[in-house]
């Protein structure tokens, strides 16, 4: 019971801060809203234990919003461009395109009422910390090392475009 109540509470942030993102007419507070919505998926995971996608929900997305915010009051050069009208004229087409969407959803449930969970949540990282560090640690360093010459080799690049 406990569950289905902060999946329903987890479900009402990310629907509300998901309009947030798109109807609010300053672009710092709909990255903020964006921020929770993405936080409010991240619980999602939790709730389900999945640990480590909760955790990498929470820094490469919640952080990387973070970012954004930060670029955009470093690049907004008054307040005046942080207040724009983010409504065009297409708003009629995508409010049917959302119409049909939720009308989808609210008839999946009746697909899927006979089906359970066969087990109750679990941890997640020993199993993949085991998988990286046991079986997969040599193609995981390797394609660390793959990456690594490519980052050097777009820094090169870019050095000589420069100059």
């Amino acid at each position: 019971m406990i569950e289905q109540i902060v999946f329903y509470m987890l479900a009402a942030v990310i629907i509300l801060s998901a309009l947030g993102v798109v109807l609010l007419p300053g672009v710092m507070h709909s990255a903020l809203c964006l921020g929770l919505c993405l936080a409010g998926v991240a619980g999602v995971f939790a709730s389900l234990g999945s640990d480590f996608i909760f955790a990498a929900q929470i820094l490469v997305y919640v952080s990387g919003i973070a970012v954004l915010i930060l670029f955009v009051v470093l690049l907004a050069g008054s307040a005046s461009d942080l207040v724009t009208r983010q409504i065009n004229e297409q708003w009629l087409p995508s409010l049917l395109i959302c119409a049909a969407f939720i009308w989808s959803f609210l008839r999946i449930p009746a697909y899927f009422s006979g089906i359970t969970a066969k087990s109750d949540p679990a941890p997640t990282v020993r199993a993949l910390a085991g998988a990286l560090l046991g079986d997969y640690a040599v193609p995981f360093e390797l394609i660390s090392i793959v990456l690594l010459a490519s980052m050097t080799g777009a820094v090169l690049f870019a050095r000589r475009k420069a100059e």
